[in-house]
């Protein structure tokens, strides 16, 4: 049982027609940075998010009018491998699965600023242990990782957690359904913005809904995300590809869409 953070705390306020709305109470950014500065990358010893069950959701959730639908349950048509040929992922059942040593998977298409919704589910037999253990990650413009992990039940580092941005900040709690059930991130992106000579003006931010709870509250994030080491920002351009990770685990994805994000 994980201790409860002073700044992690998750409160019901309102239950009506099985609708549960579940508030996460938020740090400020400068908190979450200091924290994240504090702690070294993938410590053991950093304060594991407390864990919660998440109010029922119905899964799937419709794509809105005007989203962008990169899958749906048919093909892999909007997604390629590193090398741009087809993606070599299995489609199953109405979704598709990492078929381990295949390598990663992107979009065709690049996106900057956006609202990702996207369901999966870590295999139903669960194996493994730590980051060993139904292992993915979804990128945005291939560079900052919100983790996806068999977090249930399994002890990990903090920040290595689903929900987590990975290396840099854990999320609020750790809500994750046990293996085998489907689960959703709806998550925000606000892309990094860089001056003419490739300056960091502004970071890359990020807020992530596990499962419908707030894990990552527009978080700006220290630089790319990455395992051990904590790199800076470096130019790149404004849209670039999504991406999934093959972590040699058979993590299926489905109902995956997107939204571009006005200013």
């Amino acid at each position: 049982m994980s201790v409860r953070s002073s700044r992690s705390r998750v409160e019901v306020l309102s239950s009506c027609a099985a609708v549960a709305v579940v508030l996460v109470v938020p740090a400020s950014a400068t908190t979450l940075n200091a924290q994240a500065a504090t702690w070294p990358q993938h410590s053991l010893e950093r304060p594991k998010p407390l864990v919660e069950v998440a109010p029922p959701q119905q899964l799937p959730v419709a794509a809105p009018a005007g989203a962008i639908v990169l899958f749906n349950g048919g093909d892999l048509s909007w997604w390629q491998s590193g090398d741009g040929e087809a993606a070599k992922w299995r489609v199953v059942d109405g979704a598709f699965e990492v078929v381990p040593g295949a390598g990663a998977i992107k979009t065709r298409v690049g996106f900057g600023d956006v609202r990702l919704h996207i369901e999966w589910m870590s295999p139903a037999s669960a194996k493994g242990e730590g980051q060993n253990r139904g292992n993915s990650g979804v990128f945005f413009q291939q560079t900052y990782e919100v983790q996806v992990l068999d977090s249930y039940k399994n002890d990990t580092y903090a920040d290595g957690q689903a929900g987590s941005i990975y290396g840099q900040f854990p999320p609020r709690v750790n809500v994750t359904r046990p293996p085998g059930e489907w689960q959703s991130y709806d998550i925000e992106f606000r892309r990094p913005r860089f001056d003419e000579a490739g300056k960091l003006v502004s970071p890359a931010r990020l807020t992530v809904r596990h499962n419908g709870v707030l894990v990552q509250d527009n978080v700006a994030l220290l630089g790319p995300t990455s395992h051990t080491v904590r790199a800076p920002y470096a130019a790149h351009a404004d849209e670039l590809p999504i991406s999934l990770q093959d972590h040699g685990h058979p993590v299926r994805f489905r109902n995956v869409w997107v939204q571009a994000l006005g200013k």
